[in-house]
Parts: structure tokens; C-alpha cells; sequence
């Protein structure tokens, strides 16, 4: 597997395992409509052309996962972590994840994200790459998000 930063012409690709991806979240949370379900291909490509960073998990030839890290002042914003179903469990969005904290090392004190509340797997990959919680958010009768923040090491100093 390789991780390497997507480009505008991946967006179709990363639309549509990023689509797979959160079915489960919808269904568990009951809301078909969360943002990364309803995101449009033209929005996708706008990140992808802009300032975030996205990442590209390769395996085979296909797309296997993507991540998202927006930067303001010195905190890398992670989001959309996602990787096909069927290849789920077998460490591609913790290589991402940390691809994508090397990338903001240097560039950012800190990573922070958010996730759901029923979430556990999310929370679980979360808490062993280092990440703690720092406040939940009740955002609808059926979600809570749960921030979470890990502090970087720069690089060269571990």
C-alpha cells in the first residue's frame, strides 16, 4: 500500500469510498443526510485544489482510503478519515491518520478531530494513536460529537 496526496482528478474515486464509508455512520445514527453523504463532487474538488491536505491510500491500483487536515494557526483540523468497507480493520486509516500527522508536524502544534458519540470503532482507533477527548458537543437529539485532540512531537525531536 502506498499513501501519497490526492489531486483533483481523484475526486470521484474518494467520493464514492468516502459515500460506502459513511453508510454505516447514517444507518447507526439514523440521518442519511450527514455532510459526508451529501457532499457534492464539485465541493470534493475544491478541497482537493485548495490549501487542505488530502491523503490517498493506494492498494492494488484501487483507492483504498482517504484523510482531510485543514490548518488554522497551528492546529491540524483532521476530517473525513475514510476507507472502503471491505478493507476496514486492516490498518489503512491508521496509516493515514498518521501519514497525515507527520505532514502537520512542524506546521501544527496539535491534530484534532471529532467523531460520533456511538462511534466505538472510530473512538477506539482514536484513543490508541494517542488522542484524547476534550469536550463533547450534543449537536442533535441523536448526536453527539466527541473532540478529541493529540499533541505533535516536531519532527526531529522524538
Amino acid at each position: 500500500m502506498r499513501i501519497e496526496r490526492a489531486v483533483p482528478a481523484d475526486a470521484g474515486e474518494i467520493l464514492t469510498v468516502q459515500r460506502a464509508a459513511y453508510v454505516a455512520e447514517a444507518q447507526l445514527y439514523g440521518d442519511p443526510f450527514i455532510p459526508p453523504l451529501v457532499e457534492s463532487i464539485e465541493q470534493l474538488r475544491k478541497v482537493l485544489a485548495g490549501d487542505a491536505v488530502v491523503l490517498k491510500a493506494v492498494l492494488d491500483g484501487r483507492l483504498a482510503g482517504a484523510a482531510r487536515a485543514r490548518f488554522s494557526d497551528r492546529t491540524c483540523l483532521v476530517g473525513r478519515l475514510v476507507v472502503a468497507p471491505d478493507l476496514q480493520g486492516r490498518g489503512i486509516g491508521r496509516r493515514l491518520l498518521t501519514a497525515l500527522e507527520d505532514e502537520a508536524a512542524g506546521r501544527a502544534d496539535a491534530c484534532v478531530l471529532f467523531t460520533g458519540h456511538l462511534s466505538e470503532a472510530n473512538l477506539r482507533l482514536y484513543r490508541r494513536l494517542g488522542y484524547t477527548e476534550t469536550r463533547r458537543e450534543r449537536v442533535a437529539a441523536h448526536l453527539t460529537l466527541v473532540h478529541m485532540r493529540k499533541p505533535l512531537v516536531p519532527a526531529g525531536t522524538a
